[in-house]
């Protein structure tokens, strides 16, 4: 547990003292994000925060990563470094979605090929598939609910901390030190990006985040347990952006619109806004949402094939019912509010 914390305190410290000069780089390159129509912030704001976080990871886990940890996880650390990439290029100069998801695609081969992949299912090609959909879902998801202050970065902190217990848990110190330099990163990123933001993550750091988790949640095992059960786990833990991304995809198409190009207020936080909500109570709200599913993911580690099930359909039917309720909610006005500022969403298939 020491090694954990000491890797989480490093990213943390990374985080904190990189995203500053981040922050000055963006502006001295004109990497910002200006206010838009369909955006809720009411200044321009730097981008490249995910920099930062993609640098305090790294860093942390090549000093405190012992060498055959590092050589188990090259190919998740080469998929993920790619959608980075990619997120930077269309921060800085803006790429077609096509483009971002083949990227996205690439990098769920080389995470395959490196013997990172779903094997729950009795069929190989069941598992390829399953693991690319996974993660371009789950990358997708992160980067869709980057769309308010701190909170992309918050969900991502939150469920990478239950990560960090289920493998501390399960005695796997590989998932374990990974979900540890996520939540040290994001943590001392939302140092500067909780509201009132003074940098973005943007496509750099949800694209990452995404990528991480989605990749931590497939490596995670509970040898205590049968597959037929603990596949939820990850599904439970992740399933706020899951919740958000469906809700965005059934509202879209239902009002007529492409759910992969349209851009729009639509999503879970705008409508928590459009309820009432201040942006940070919509956000916190968010966050407690994320941390009660990770209580249930951790309870279903332990739980026998029943009581998983019966768990697993009233969280579904609870799901349900909200996506039915925010739906008649609808979504946030297009017109900029003076009381909102929060980050634009910078999906790969929105911009």
């Amino acid at each position: 547990m020491a090694q954990y914390l000491l890797i989480l305190l490093s990213a943390f410290v990374l985080a904190v003292g990189a995203t500053p000069l981040v922050r000055r780089l963006a502006i001295r390159l004109g990497v910002v994000d200006r206010p838009a129509a369909r955006k809720i912030h009411t200044r321009t704001t730097p981008l490249l925060g995910g920099v930062a976080i993609y640098l305090a990871f790294i860093v942390t886990l090549a000093i405190l990563g012992d060498r055959f940890y590092i050589q188990q996880v090259i190919g998740i650390l080469l998929g993920a470094t790619l959608c980075s990439f990619m997120g930077l290029w269309d921060d800085r100069l803006g790429l077609g979605a096509l483009v971002k998801l083949a990227g996205q695609i690439a990098a769920s081969l080389i995470l395959i090929a490196s013997g990172v992949q779903v094997k729950i299912l009795p069929y190989e090609i069941l598992n390829f598939g399953v693991t690319v959909f996974w993660m371009v879902g789950i990358t997708n998801a992160l980067n869709l609910l980057d769309n308010m202050d701190g909170l992309s970065g918050g969900v991502g902190m939150t469920a990478a901390l239950f990560f960090l217990l289920l493998a501390v848990m399960s005695g796997q110190y590989l998932v374990g030190a990974l979900a540890a330099a996520l939540v040290g990163a994001c943590l001392g990123f939302l140092f500067y990006n909780f509201n009132p933001a003074s940098i973005f993550m943007g496509d750099t750091g949800s694209l990452f985040l995404g990528f991480m988790l989605a990749a931590v949640g497939i490596k995670l095992r509970f040898p205590d347990n049968v597959h037929f059960v603990t596949w939820m786990v990850p599904v439970m833990v992740l399933g706020l952006p899951i919740f958000d991304t469906t809700l965005v995809v059934i509202s879209r198409l239902r009002r007529g619109l492409n759910p992969l190009t349209a851009a729009g207020k639509d999503h879970v936080s705008h409508r928590l806004v459009k309820m009432g909500f201040t942006q940070r109570e919509a956000v916190l709200i968010l966050y407690l949402v994320c941390a009660i599913l990770g209580i249930i993911a951790m309870f279903l580690t332990q739980a026998s094939i029943l009581e998983g099930y019966i768990v697993g359909a009233i969280t579904l039917a609870v799901g349900v019912y909200f996506l039915w309720k925010l739906e008649q909610v609808g979504p946030l006005s297009s017109t900029p509010s003076a009381q909102l500022a929060g980050s634009a969403e910078t999906s790969p298939v929105e911009r």
